[in-house]
């Protein structure tokens, strides 16, 4: 098939995640002002979007605290760096589960919300973006399983539409896909859809070019989609997406490293994504630039 490389190419900075990452380098952020203070200073890198999970601010674990979504949101928006928020939806469908012959009970480590608890600090903050993990899968993490019932997706995605918050469906497998143009084509989601192809992750879809072609050419031709890949195949990923015409993220989310022995800034990893796509002969694009592609408002959290 021929390229259909981008010009035209938004970066989203995956800004510190939910994994276990917190004690493996000093630029994770945990607290909300770092979160926001990184987030920024990936704007300021060039990224026109960032995705951004919440942690502790004492121990860097994992949060859903509607309150810290709240802390993030405010001091991004009141910054004087413009710049479009994507809030994660995707935790409270964490199931862990016991030994093999002794299954259940759940073991520690399993989160399960309802669909309005999980959606709370969106409905709250009014993000432009928020994630949409379209499908149940098992993570390379002892039993833990990704749950993301066909109703909870449902669920969750009318809430989404009906917020006026635009979904980034998150495939982590071709089945993923499959299930958001049902989602679709059943009116939960509006068309164009935006898509982020998330590959390498174990146990979805590996990130060999010939799984990742597979992927993008799943994707409807008038949807928005990005694409990225874990640790040193993150800048490798940067080009890939851009030469088969998607967009590209990047950020400690999913790579900790800058080179050998350097540990990186998300800013830093901005900076090297935006150095890729123009040696490219592509160009980075703004935040209004994305808002206008996506049909996105910028609002304020509600009550405020």
């Amino acid at each position: 098939m021929p390229l259909t490389i981008n010009q035209d190419v938004f970066i989203t900075c995956a800004v510190t995640g939910s994994g276990g990452t917190q004690d493996r380098s000093p630029h994770v952020p945990r607290s909300p002002e770092q979160i926001a203070k990184s987030a920024i200073d990936a704007a300021k890198a060039g990224a026109a979007i960032v995705h951004c999970h919440v942690r502790d601010p004492e121990t860097g674990k994992p949060s859903r605290d509607p309150k810290l979504y709240r802390e993030v949101t405010e001091r991004i928006r009141d910054s004087a760096t413009d710049v479009v928020l994507n809030l994660t939806a995707g935790m409270g469908g964490d199931m862990v589960f016991g030994p093999v012959e002794n299954p259940l009970p759940l073991a520690a480590g399993t989160d399960m919300g309802g669909a309005s608890n999980r959606m709370e600090h969106v409905a709250d903050c009014l993000p432009e973006i928020c994630t949409l993990d379209c499908g149940t899968m098992n993570f390379n993490e002892a039993d833990y399983v990704m749950t993301n019932t066909p109703g909870m997706l449902r669920a969750m995605g009318q809430m989404m539409t009906d917020l006026g918050v635009c979904p980034e469906i998150e495939a982590f497998d071709t089945g993923h896909l499959w299930f958001a143009k049902e989602l679709v084509k059943e009116g939960v989601l509006k068309g164009p859809a935006l898509v982020q192809l998330c590959m390498g992750v174990p146990w979805g879809a590996p990130n060999d070019l010939n799984t990742f072609m597979a992927m993008v050419n799943n994707i409807p031709s008038d949807w928005n989609w990005s694409a990225f890949s874990l640790g040193r195949d993150q800048m490798a990923y940067v080009a890939a997406s851009v030469l088969a015409g998607g967009n590209v993220r990047v950020g400690l989310e999913d790579n900790l490293w800058l080179g050998k022995g350097q540990l990186a800034t998300n800013a830093q990893l901005v900076e090297r994504a935006v150095t890729i796509i123009e040696n490219m002969g592509a160009r980075v694009a703004g935040p209004e630039a994305v808002r206008a592609r996506l049909g996105l408002t910028k609002r304020a959290p509600r009550n405020r």
